[in-house]
Parts: structure tokens; C-alpha cells; sequence
């Protein structure tokens, strides 16, 4: 049996007395495409923070490719996180101060190289290497997100996690960036994870889970959940 690159195992995270997630429960195996979907206030951007290793979980147990991760001292998370995780945030959280290519390069950077021509690669692939000397502040939002996915397959992770990606566009928009995304996936061979309130997004992905009430549960691909809302960015 092939070994999931993400396993969560009821996944309780409290805040002094308010729980936020209760029971999260969900598997990602090598190559998949899973959304995780939920109302606002669902604690959408909690679990991203969690299952990314940014935040620790307060109860359940959490694998990453097998790895007990939630109980490793900080340092050991901070390289599992830096060698098998990408991220592509929801307002891109490029650096200023660093050109679109050392942007795209800072995680090989952080472990201590890297194959540049990789970088190399995703650029030419995402159409943005002749932006690759140009600052943030001169790209436009979608080059940006180009710039951000280059960045979260850096260092060729076994999962990435979008969180939100395509929540401030309109749907032909979405479209493409879903369509980018999937191409990016199938060239690095990653699993895709990404959270999301857009309820478009749903036909497109092979696995959806609902995120209610800090619970989680897998969602038919016929149920169009009407009731579903847009999230909020801070739960």
C-alpha cells in the first residue's frame, strides 16, 4: 500500500476555551487532488496553518510520507516542512526586496541550495521568465501567483497547499489558474492540496472534503451545497 504523503488523524486545535477545529480527519495519497471546502468561520486557514506545519494541533496525530510530525522538536518540523511542503498563500507573500527569480529560489535558499535549473524550468514553463529581474511591486496579480506557485514547487515538494487561490477571481479566471496548477502539478509529480470557499472549484478536483463545525467529511461530487459561503480570511 502506497504510503499518503499527508495523513490527519482527528485533528483538534483549542484557543484558550474555544475549539476551533474538533475532529479533522483526511488522507492525501502521492499525486492526488484534494479540496477541502467550508463555510466562513469553518477554521479553513487554522487547518492550512496546521497541516502546513506553521501551527501545531492540540490533539490527533499528524503524518507527513508516514512522519509523525506534531511531536517533533521545532527544528526537525521546520525541515520537514522546508523539504516535502510547498505553499502558495493567499495574498502571495512575496518579498519585496527580492526579484521574482530569488523569490522563487528562497526555498532552496533556506535548505542550503538547490537546483537553480529547476527554477529555471517553472519559469519557462509558467511563461514568467522574462519577469524574473522584476520586483513585486512592478507584476501584476497574476504574475504574481505565478511567481508564488514557481516558489511552492521549489524544491520539488511532495505536497503543496493553496489556500485560496482563486478567491478574488472572476470564473474564466479560475479556470486558468486551476488549469496552471493542475500542468505545475503533473510537471513536478506533487500532490495538490488546496482550501477554498469557491464552490466552482468543486468539479474540478478528485477528492472534496467539507470542513463544518471543526469537523471534516468526504463530499459526493454530485452535492452542489448551496448553503456553502465565502470564507473569511481569518478563522
Amino acid at each position: 500500500m502506497t504510503t499518503p504523503v499527508l495523513d490527519a488523524d482527528h485533528l483538534g486545535v483549542t484557543r484558550g476555551d474555544t475549539a476551533i477545529l474538533t475532529d479533522v480527519s483526511m488522507t492525501v495519497a502521492p499525486d492526488a487532488r484534494t479540496l477541502v471546502q467550508g463555510p466562513s468561520g469553518a477554521g479553513k486557514t487554522t487547518l492550512f496553518n496546521v497541516l502546513g506545519l506553521l501551527d501545531r494541533p492540540s490533539s490527533g496525530t499528524l503524518r507527513i510520507e508516514g512522519r509523525v510530525a506534531d511531536s517533533l522538536a521545532e527544528r526537525e518540523r521546520a525541515r520537514l516542512r522546508r523539504e516535502t511542503i510547498g505553499f502558495i498563500f493567499q495574498e502571495f507573500q512575496l518579498i519585496a526586496d527580492l526579484t521574482a527569480w530569488e523569490n522563487a529560489r528562497l526555498p532552496q535558499e533556506h535548505a542550503g541550495g538547490g537546483d537553480t535549473a529547476w527554477v529555471d524550468t517553472l519559469f519557462d514553463a509558467l511563461g514568467i521568465d522574462h519577469l524574473r529581474e522584476q520586483y513585486p511591486a512592478t507584476l501584476s496579480g497574476g504574475e504574481k501567483q505565478r511567481v508564488a506557485i514557481a516558489r511552492a514547487l521549489a524544491n520539488r515538494p511532495a505536497i503543496v497547499l493553496a489556500d485560496e487561490p482563486t478567491g478574488q477571481l472572476d470564473p474564466e479566471t479560475a479556470d486558468g489558474v486551476l488549469d496552471l496548477l493542475f500542468d505545475m502539478q503533473d510537471t513536478a509529480g506533487t500532490a495538490l492540496l488546496t482550501i477554498s470557499h469557491d464552490r466552482r472549484l468543486r468539479s474540478r478536483f478528485e477528492d472534496v472534503v467539507r470542513l463544518e463545525d471543526g469537523t471534516t467529511k468526504p463530499v459526493p461530487r454530485t452535492d452542489s451545497d448551496a448553503s456553502e459561503e465565502p470564507a473569511a480570511t481569518n478563522s
